[in-house]
């Protein structure tokens, strides 16, 4: 187990999300919102928990076939975009308090997404230095 990872600015972002996704799921279940709203909600809460229990027990560094970070940028990218369109529209018609609540809480949540790819870009290294076995001349 990873016990670093909660304490990494990465790690608070992944529970951060895990969190708010789990209150926006409670908001837009609990006032009997369209099921796009809370399946999305849902969804989110799955993959985002998912992912941070595939770094809490290393598991990325056990399972190399796939570029974890690039996935979970990918994820958290396309979620972004599903939650802006979705908790806008939540916003904008409010037919209750309920789903006005799920619908702010899911732009926090969009922000949290996108905190969460600038992070993982950052760490990510597309073509950087690479070691070298012999001195340069």
């Amino acid at each position: 187990v990873n016990s670093s990872f909660p304490r990494s600015p990465r790690g608070a972002v992944k529970i951060a999300r895990v969190l708010v996704a789990f209150v926006t799921f409670l908001c837009f279940a609990a006032s009997r919102s369209p099921g796009a709203f809370t399946a999305l909600a849902a969804m989110e809460l799955a993959i985002t928990g998912l992912f941070l229990l595939l770094y809490l027990l290393r598991l990325d560094q056990q399972l190399s076939g796939l570029l974890w970070p690039l996935a979970d940028i990918f994820n958290s990218v396309i979620a972004a975009l599903f939650l802006l369109i979705v908790c806008l529209f939540a916003v904008i018609i409010k037919t209750n308090n309920g789903t006005l609540a799920g619908g702010v809480f899911g732009l926090v949540l969009l922000v949290l997404c996108v905190v969460d790819a600038v992070l993982l870009f950052q760490k990510m290294s597309f073509g950087g230095p690479r070691g070298r076995t012999t001195p340069a001349k």
